[in-house]
């Protein structure tokens, strides 16, 4: 392996440990929900969304080293601050949602919907940095194979996640509930 493709396993290294940060946040959130007797909806998305973010940190260093995708400095910068807005975006949403925010679907009975930070002119900011973050993060070193059928599949995944959100919040009488990721 060449000192770009070390250094591009780091980054991914390093976008996995900051996952790993997030599935403790959303663990302590998802308690303090269920204390509230909030309920999850819609749970068996769930493993695939796991599976194919795995997929995606596992793909692109693949990739990068078996197909010897070379490093373009130009896509590799701007794919590198793609990325860094994606994380700064997804922790904007984690901020603004508190206890709120989790990986998982869960409506918490009597919460209302969180109308600061992102969530005041996107009903769905965590999910664009998902799809940012998907599309960067292999690109970085140019792993478009694994950026391409990461966001293909990540979309149509989407499209689940969120109609079981809308459904989720669309269950509970007016003030419509909060339970989103």
């Amino acid at each position: 392996m060449t000192a770009s493709q070390w250094a591009f396993l780091g980054l991914v290294v390093v976008v996995a440990l900051a996952r790993l940060v997030e599935l403790r946040v959303a663990a302590r959130n998802l308690r303090w929900a269920r204390e509230r007797g909030g309920v999850e909806r819609g749970a068996g998305h769930y493993p695939v969304m796991v599976a194919l973010h795995l997929a995606l940190l596992v793909g692109a260093p693949l990739e990068v080293w078996l197909a010897d995708r070379p490093l373009v400095p130009a896509l590799a910068v701007s794919m590198l601050l793609l990325l860094v807005l994606a994380h700064a975006l997804r922790w904007w949403c984690i901020t603004s949602l508190g206890p709120q925010w989790n990986t998982r679907v869960v409506v918490v009975p009597g919460l209302t919907l969180v109308q600061r930070g992102p969530y005041r002119v996107l009903r769905h900011p965590n999910y664009v940095a998902v799809v940012l973050e998907g599309l960067a993060l292999p690109l970085v070193h140019g792993a478009w194979v694994t950026a391409a059928l990461f966001t293909v599949t990540n979309l149509a995944l989407l499209s689940w996640r969120v109609r079981v959100e809308e459904q989720a919040l669309a269950e509970l009488a007016a003030p419509t509930p909060q339970a989103r990721s």
